[in-house]
């Protein structure tokens, strides 16, 4: 069920690469680290600005990225994403992670990764690429801090720093 979770996340996040911008605003993980922090909107890079449904609307980022939450993020990775995603643009069961953060808005990612049902039950871009997909994003429970620490992986696998 993990595995179908995160494969529905790709693909809905793969899909939906070409949505409408809305600010973001706050919720992060409480990590100790000496990396410092960017709170702006930019950090994600020019895409969607839009932070989706769910408590997470800004999403502080770290320069540079904080190694613990990195170590944190691949061991989510390994265990609840890697059967069904490859870290590349290539598909497995879901479509790879490469270039997800910077198609996609921190906030927005945190949310559809802690809030799937509410994002697709009420986001219309959502909706209308799950009927290309075909497949539904399930809740896997994930605490705040692992999809922090998820979100902080997927952006060392996109290339920052």
């Amino acid at each position: 069920m993990t595995t179908i979770a995160i494969t529905t996340f790709i693909i809905l996040i793969a899909c939906n690469s070409s949505s409408n911008s809305k600010d973001q605003s706050s919720g992060t993980s409480d990590n100790s680290s000496s990396a410092k922090t960017d709170t702006s909107t930019s950090a994600a890079g020019a895409g969607n600005e839009k932070a989706g449904v769910g408590k997470f609307q800004h999403v502080d980022l770290t320069h540079p990225l904080d190694q613990k939450m990195i170590t944190t993020g691949k061991n989510v990775y390994d265990l609840k994403c890697a059967s069904c995603h490859k870290l590349t643009d290539e598909k497995l069961v879901g479509p790879g992670w490469s270039g997800v953060t910077k198609k996609l808005q921190p906030a927005w990612i945190m949310n559809f990764i802690t809030n799937p049902d509410a994002m697709i039950d009420k986001d219309p871009e959502l909706q209308s690429q799950l009927e290309i997909c075909l497949v539904r994003m399930p809740n896997q429970n994930l605490t705040d801090d692992d999809a922090r620490s998820l979100l902080e992986f997927m952006r060392k696998n996109d290339g920052v720093k």
